[in-house]
């Protein structure tokens, strides 16, 4: 590359940073050459990423535990999902988990120093009865542990929001996954609007949203950058942005290869993407980073400070002590009341710190899934 472009696109980089900071939205051009001009080295497409990060959130990572707290039977076609009526993976059903079972849960991932605690339920939304329930259950935690509360319950309208609002949830979550457009080749037993409609419920009680989405799955970069843009819109202070993992039994698997769409430096790009359009909002590199970012996910923490520890909802991610090495190893720290060394001491006590580089996706097993019910 000539001096003379390399300097153009080094300026480029740091005009994006500058302009991020000052609240400034990019043009779609702009959007495009973060994610498909080879010309724009990465590194110091990362460093614009990173200064718009570490002004709003320094060098914290924000560790969130998942529960997978009912497991299958839901009757969504959601093609991605092996919990839809329309998978056959091999994954353990089971209905919604007791109150004691979650309730020792969220004490584990308080002590192994998760900042947020996050519930997901499979199925296309909760029943009042099952509100009712939820909101007890966050009453609970809330009152036990000085830890966020995260709930993922599907579909819910205005009086749902309000009284979960009421019994003291934090945060509600519900991905828009990807854009209007291509919504519609993912799924069709709902629609884009009906996962809007959710988000604007949850705002309308004084609930934060996260919501974020999938990539990977077949969509564009123009699907991409709405996605990001329409997060912009909902002001959204929290985008988790998985990398889609094809696991058996997920019809999605046979029709799109995310292997070939979602390299290393792809996926860095995309997050890079979504921190300069979202400057204060708390990025997550979900699901799917170990896959797809292989030896560099560290550097996934440069645009994102937040991810998530002991997996996700049917998979297995890297070990607890791999996961705060990785944190501690990039200079970052964590955001939480527990020392980050003390952690990783115990945890590395407790599970010694070995090399589990994936390069295929695993299952999570019934111990995984439901450690305190078996216990």
């Amino acid at each position: 590359m000539p001096l003379k472009d390399l300097i153009e696109n080094l300026n480029f980089c740091d005009d994006l940073a500058q302009n991020s900071i000052k609240g400034q939205l990019l043009t779609i051009e702009e959007c495009e050459r973060i994610l498909s001009d080879s010309a724009v080295p990465l590194l110091p497409l990362l460093q614009a990423a990173y200064q718009v990060r570490y002004r709003y959130h320094q060098n914290t990572v924000s560790i969130h535990i998942i529960n997978n707290a009912k497991n299958g039977n839901c009757p969504e076609d959601c093609s991605y999902c092996v919990q839809a009526k329309s998978s056959d993976s091999p994954i353990a059903d089971y209905p919604i988990k007791s109150e004691s079972e979650l309730m020792a849960e969220a004490k584990a991932a308080y002590d192994n120093g998760a900042y947020r605690y996050c519930m997901v339920f499979a199925g296309r939304g909760p029943s009042k009865g099952r509100v009712k329930k939820l909101a007890s259950i966050i009453k609970e935690i809330k009152k036990n542990y000085p830890i966020q509360v995260c709930l993922s319950p599907g579909l819910i309208d205005d009086d749902d929001a309000n009284h979960l609002k009421k019994a003291g949830l934090d945060r509600l979550n519900h991905n828009l996954n990807t854009s209007a457009r291509h919504y519609q080749s993912i799924c069709s037993t709902h629609t884009y609007d009906d996962r809007l409609n959710t988000l604007y419920a949850a705002q309308k009680a004084g609930l934060e949203t996260c919501s974020g989405m999938i990539v990977g799955m077949g969509e564009s970069v123009a699907d991409i950058i709405e996605v990001v843009l329409k997060l912009r819109e909902l002001n959204t202070p929290s985008i988790p942005v998985n990398f889609y993992i094809p696991l058996e039994g997920a019809p999605l698997k046979e029709k799109v290869d995310p292997f070939h769409a979602l390299t290393p430096e792809y996926c860095l790009r995309i997050l890079c993407l979504v921190r300069l359009l979202n400057p204060t909002a708390e990025i997550r590199m979900a699901a799917g980073r170990e896959l797809h970012l292989r030896g560099m996910q560290g550097m996934g923490l440069y645009p994102a400070n937040s991810l998530f520890m002991e997996g996700y909802l049917n998979t297995t991610g890297t070990s607890i002590p791999q996961t705060f090495q990785m944190i501690k190893d990039g200079g970052f720290d964590i955001k939480s009341d527990k020392q980050l060394d003390q952690l990783l001491a115990v945890a590395n006590c407790n599970s010694a710190l070995t090399d589990t580089a994936m390069s295929e996706p695993v299952f999570k097993d019934v111990e995984a899934l439901r450690p305190t019910y078996l216990a």
